[in-house]
């Protein structure tokens, strides 16, 4: 889900010595479940019928229902999941648990495949029932090997709604904990088989502000390790510009000649997901400690950054790509208002319906008309910005923390930007947490028939804007559209990629990115310098630097040579991340896209965390060290699925299910263990890393 915003100073909790016993389910007695605050301004929003607004409370405090989904490569997972419906599930069925029926686990009705699943049992249950018990402890299994991935319902939504293909550029801008990041990287990876990795053309960056965050990040994502896949440690509002060598050859032709003559270009991504940090109120049935602090000032003071992150996402989108905006809140200033907001502030988008994308999901339309509260207390009285600021005195103007753009737009307007078209889940619908999602599209090019006169009188976001110069100069936070104004190509007539500093000199010049700011401030700037890193950003960054090894490198050769390697086993596409001078004990696989990316970048300025998969370890065994002997690497797990696909005959021995059982269940077993063929087999080896291959087959009961 969407990261809640801290209470106190920096982020941390403030209250009495309470808060803590107020943030265990455990400790919390229903009746304690309420907060007026929270009831009156919903209830002044009307986000529901007066009908349904006791099933909507009632529904809040209850405990959510567990859900996993089945994860990994889609061979895989159907398998998997036919075990569920298939062994586990009938299994179930029918048990009787102190005099009471229990609910088997059902499928997520609106989720592709049926690889999503739901259960509502009581903790007891799942101690004390054996079926249960049994069944629980399978989802732990397949969730520590990656099978399975326990995951809130509604957190399953934004990837689905950006329909993610192996050929996409993606960012995940705001991606910790890494649940939805997982999904990208299965949509990513569509073409795996079950025991083998494709290489997709298509990226994906998982970026989070949070350093330490990042590395959950990495260790989630490690369960479908992927050549496409790069994590940064970056504020998703302020994210740089990523450089890419020019990939086109053909320009159009009014193309300016300084555009054509560019050699780099601004990475633009196909899809984008905004799943940006908010009040979290939408998760009150997880956290109910949310019920004593709620307060609406929490989604005042993110809308401002919400709305900087999303107007980030648009200016790094491709024509005719998408973004996903979505947050685990309720609160329509986190939500239709920053979407409005982005809206206005930068032409050439619109929201996209896609209310019948997902069969079997209930969902509500997007609010035209809401009233923010200017005090912690409820007060709704101002229909508009103007009206608040009059209320004020002059001196207290300056300091206000609300803005324009808190307010709904007029009805006329709204009507256009759509806002209808916003997806709404609430918990008594499905019984979820609630979830609000907008799916934004950049307008594709349109061939424009008019001369480039005609062309600069409607310029659109098409034309260069992300060049991050004259227009995110511009505060973007009040409710007037500001049009970009086009750099050097026409309307309609650009070409495919976004030229950096097209103008200036690229060395000499830094980049300058967004800053929000209040009526009366003053805009800062955050500057990004060759060679440097980002000032009060990237001062500290002390990942190891990446460095890419020629194809005939001793250590690719030998690689090459021992797993019989076939031809177009991507040696050019290998790393390492070692200081120099020091000894090389593992190799990255990255694809050409993320090679490109490293080359061209300097690693510390965008905070590079990790790129691409580890394929290779070297040897640290005691034989491995002896003098004399030649040094060995062998393929990590994690990276078998990659390199498997190049792998030769001669690294390959095959076995039958009596050497699998050996070597599952002995620590360190003795060739004189296995039987002939395949004792003679391993024996006539000399020594070395090989992949076995198991044949299907019976043994017991054992498949």
């Amino acid at each position: 889900m969407a990261k809640k915003k801290g209470r106190g100073p920096k982020g941390q909790k403030s209250g009495g010595r309470d808060d803590a016993a107020w943030d265990r389910t455990d400790v919390i007695e229903r009746e304690h479940m309420r907060n007026e605050r929270l009831e009156k301004y919903y209830k002044a929003q009307n986000i529901l019928p007066d009908d349904e607004w006791e099933p909507f409370l009632e529904t809040l405090k209850n405990p959510l229902p567990t859900t996993f989904r089945v994860a990994g490569s889609r061979q895989a997972a159907r398998l998997l999941n036919d075990t569920i419906k298939d062994v586990h599930v009938p299994h179930l069925g029918g048990v009787i648990f102190e005099g009471e029926a229990v609910s088997p686990p059902q499928q997520i009705p609106w989720y592709p495949e049926g690889l999503a699943w739901q259960f509502n049992v009581s903790k007891k249950v799942l101690r004390k029932s054996p079926e249960f018990k049994k069944f629980h402890s399978f989802l732990v299994f397949e969730t520590e090997v990656g099978n399975v991935s326990r995951q809130e319902a509604v957190s399953m939504l934004p990837p689905l709604f950006l329909e993610v293909e192996p050929h996409h550029r993606v960012i995940d801008m705001c991606a910790a904990p890494g649940s939805k990041t997982a999904q990208l990287l299965e949509a990513l990876h569509a073409n795996d088989t079950i025991t083998s990795s494709s290489i997709p053309s298509g990226l994906l960056i998982a970026n989070d502000s949070d350093y330490k965050r990042t590395h959950l990040l990495i260790h989630q994502s490690a369960r479908l390790p992927s050549p496409a896949l790069m994590v940064t440690n970056l504020d998703a509002s302020i994210f740089p510009a990523i450089k890419i060598p020019s990939e086109q050859t053909t320009f159009p032709e009014h193309t300016k000649a300084r555009i054509a003559a560019k050699r780099q270009y601004q990475l633009m991504f196909d899809r984008i997901l905004c799943d940006v940090p908010c009040s979290g109120d939408g998760t009150l049935r997880k956290n109910p400690g949310i019920w004593k602090h709620w307060s609406p000032m929490d989604g005042n003071g993110l809308h401002s950054l919400q709305l900087r992150i999303l107007q980030r996402a648009m200016r790094m989108l491709k024509k005719g790509g998408r973004i996903v905006y979505s947050t685990c809140s309720l609160n329509p200033v986190e939500n239709e208002a920053v979407v409005a907001a982005a809206l206005k502030s930068i032409p050439g988008f619109e929201l996209v319906d896609m209310s019948d994308h997902l069969p079997g999901l209930i969902h509500r339309p997007g609010l035209t008309v809401w009233k923010p509260s200017v005090t912690k207390e409820i007060n709704t009285d101002f229909a508009t910005y103007e009206d608040y600021i009059q209320s004020l005195d002059e001196s207290q103007r300056s300091s206000s923390k609300m803005l324009e753009s808190h307010w709904p737009p007029p009805a006329t307007e709204a009507e256009r930007l759509h806002l209808t078209r916003c997806l709404r889940i609430y918990p008594h619908l499905q019984d979820t947490g609630g979830f609000f999602v907008a799916i934004l599209q950049k307008k594709p090019p349109v061939k424009a028939a008019s001369t480039p006169t005609a062309s600069k009188e409607s310029p659109s976001a098409d034309v260069v804007e992300d060049l991050e110069k004259s227009d995110v100069k511009k505060p973007k936070l009040d409710t007037d559209a500001q049009t970009a104004q086009p750099a050097d190509v026409p309307t309609g007539e650009e070409p495919e990629e976004e030229a950096l500093e097209d103008t200036v000199d690229e060395a000499a010049t830094p980049m300058e990115v967004e800053q929000p700011t209040s009526a009366s401030a003053s805009e800062p700037k955050i500057r990004f310098k060759k060679g440097k890193t980002a000032e009060g950003a990237s001062a500290h960054f002390k990942e190891n630097p990446y460095t890419f090894i020629e194809p005939d490198d001793p250590i690719i050769k030998a690689c090459v040579e021992n797993f019989d390697l076939s031809p177009d086993f991507p040696g050019s596409n290998m790393l390492v991340r070692n200081s120099i001078g020091d000894t090389v004990r593992s190799l990255y696989m990255v694809n050409d896209i993320v090679k490109s990316i490293i080359k061209h970048n300097d690693y510390a300025r965008i905070r590079l965390m990790t790129a691409g998969t580890k394929v290779f370890g070297k040897q640290e065994g005691t034989e491995a060290k002896r003098e004399g002997n030649e040094t060995h690497f062998r393929v990590l797990a994690e990276g078998l699925p990659v390199v498997l696909p190049f792998v030769g005959p001669k690294a390959v021995v095959h076995a039958d299910f009596a050497a699998l059982k050996i070597l599952m269940e002995a620590y360190y077993p003795l060739t004189s263990g296995f039987a002939d063929p395949f004792r003679s087999m391993i024996e006539a080896k000399p020594n070395g890393s090989y992949v076995v291959r198991f044949q299907p087959g019976q043994l017991g009961n054992a498949t």
